[in-house]
């Protein structure tokens, strides 16, 4: 059986501790995986996109992912992992759970930005949220 990883990609040094394990984790199963790397960018205001054409808007979303996305993309080049990059827009949790569901995922790695339990479910954390919605097994790495 393949396993397929969504990797959540914002940029930060845990999301990129993220791309390390699956690395790991996928050099030693005996199959070849399938690794999706997914950045979420948020959706830009209404009052700012009314003043700014939808190739601007387009290219501002698509240089921000490419960043965001830039250092996961440059570890699995070096480790010789086969993936494909993606750039969603939306509210990150919902996007990264039905994300995984449509590509049939087995797990989704996420990297954990160090709140403790409870100030995550103040802050609102995607991490949480995410783990709240998916019926994928979700693995966060510190």
């Amino acid at each position: 059986m393949s396993t397929s990883y969504l990797i959540a990609v914002d940029g930060s040094d845990p999301a990129l501790r993220a791309v390390d394990h699956v690395v790991q984790d996928a050099a030693n199963r005996r199959t070849t995986a399938q690794i999706y790397l997914v950045n979420v960018q948020p959706p830009l205001p209404n009052d700012v996109t009314r003043f700014i054409d939808n190739q601007t808007v387009e290219a501002f979303h698509r240089e921000s992912g490419d960043a965001a996305l830039a250092g996961a993309r440059q570890k699995l080049t070096q480790a010789g992992m086969a993936f494909t990059s993606h750039l969603l827009i939306g509210d990150a949790a919902p996007a990264i759970v039905n994300f995984a569901n449509e590509k049939g995922c087995s797990m989704i790695v996420m990297g954990a930005h160090g709140f403790g339990h409870v100030v995550g479910l103040f802050m609102g954390s995607v991490t949480v949220k995410v783990v709240q919605l998916s019926t994928v097994p979700v693995l966060l790495i510190k």
